[in-house]
């Protein structure tokens, strides 16, 4: 079985220290959203990954992405 997991931590640190809220706001989610993404408790729909990815300027295999177990 794959988990998905991601980097959005990273993503949003290296772009300007992004905070989970004015993430949120970005994609129109809450704050507990992005939190509960970040932590692997949620598992983002398409829509909302890719529009993080935009966000970033980048594809969304480079924030997201199957760990092997």
């Amino acid at each position: 079985m794959n988990d998905l997991k991601n980097k959005l931590k990273q993503f949003r640190f290296m772009n300007g220290e992004l905070t989970q809220q004015e993430l949120a706001v970005k994609v129109s989610v809450s704050r507990q959203t992005i939190i509960a993404i970040e932590k692997g408790k949620f598992n983002p729909s398409m829509k909302l990954a890719l529009l993080i990815a935009r966000v970033f300027r980048v594809n969304v295999e480079e924030i997201f992405y199957l760990e092997e177990k």
